[in-house]
C-alpha cells in the first residue's frame, strides 16, 4: 500500500507540474491562478494547495526539475568526455542552454532570478542558490575529468577555473532571458567564441 499510495503522489505531483509550466508558458506566470492549474492537472484545488502552498513553491520546483534533468544529462559527459578540451566544454555548456527553456519560458526564468534576489534568505533563494551550485560544480567536475585524461592544464585549479567559466557563461544566460527577441542560436554564438577561448586557457 505505501508502495501504490508513493505512486499515486509522484503522478499527481508530476501531472501539476506538467499543468503548472505548461499553463504559466502560455498564460503568463502572473495570469495564472492555483485553481487553474489544479483544473488542468484534473487534481483538487486542496490537492495542488497541499502539494504546493503558493504559486512560487511551484515555480521552484520547476526550476528543481529542469536543473536536475540537466546535471544527470551531463553526468555521462562528464564521466566520458570528448577528446577534445573545446568540444567537452562546449558540449556541457550547450546541453545546460538547450535544456533551458525545456519547462520555463525566459519570463519564468525572470521570475525565478527576481525571487531568488529579492528576498535572499528565503527558501526559494537558498534553493535557487543550491541549484546554480549544482551547476557549477559539474562545470569544475568536467574540467577535473580533462585533467586526469591529459587534455586540460595539471596546473589549473579545477574548482575556482570552474566557477569562473560557469559565473561567465551563466551572466551571458542572464542577459538571454532578459531580452525576449533574442533567439537561442544568438546565444550559442556568442557562448561558443567566449567556450573556445576559455578552452584554449585549459590547454
Amino acid at each position: 500500500m505505501t508502495g501504490l499510495r508513493e505512486r499515486q503522489k509522484a503522478d499527481r505531483t508530476g501531472r501539476i507540474l506538467d499543468a503548472a509550466s505548461h499553463l504559466f508558458r502560455a498564460q503568463g506566470y502572473d495570469a495564472v491562478r492555483i485553481e487553474d492549474i489544479a483544473a488542468a492537472a484534473e487534481v483538487s484545488a486542496g490537492t495542488c494547495y497541499n502539494y504546493f502552498s503558493t504559486k512560487g513553491d511551484l515555480l521552484l520546483a520547476i526550476v528543481s526539475m529542469e536543473v536536475e534533468e540537466v546535471v544527470a544529462a551531463g553526468h555521462s559527459l562528464v564521466t566520458t568526455p570528448p577528446p577534445d578540451t573545446g568540444q567537452a566544454l562546449g558540449s556541457l555548456i550547450r546541453l545546460y542552454y538547450d535544456h533551458s527553456l525545456h519547462y520555463l519560458s525566459k519570463e519564468m526564468w525572470r521570475k525565478a532570478m527576481a525571487f531568488s534576489i529579492e528576498a535572499p534568505g528565503t527558501p526559494f533563494s537558498q534553493r535557487y542558490t543550491e541549484l546554480d551550485a549544482m551547476l557549477s560544480a559539474q562545470v569544475c567536475d568536467l574540467i577535473a575529468a580533462l585533467q586526469a585524461r591529459g587534455l586540460a592544464r595539471p596546473d589549473l585549479d579545477a574548482r575556482v577555473f570552474g566557477q569562473i567559466v560557469f559565473n561567465t557563461l551563466n551572466q551571458m544566460f542572464i542577459e538571454f532571458v532578459k531580452q525576449d527577441a533574442m533567439p537561442l542560436a544568438d546565444l550559442h554564438r556568442t557562448s561558443d567564441a567566449q567556450t573556445a577561448s576559455l578552452a584554449r586557457l585549459m590547454r
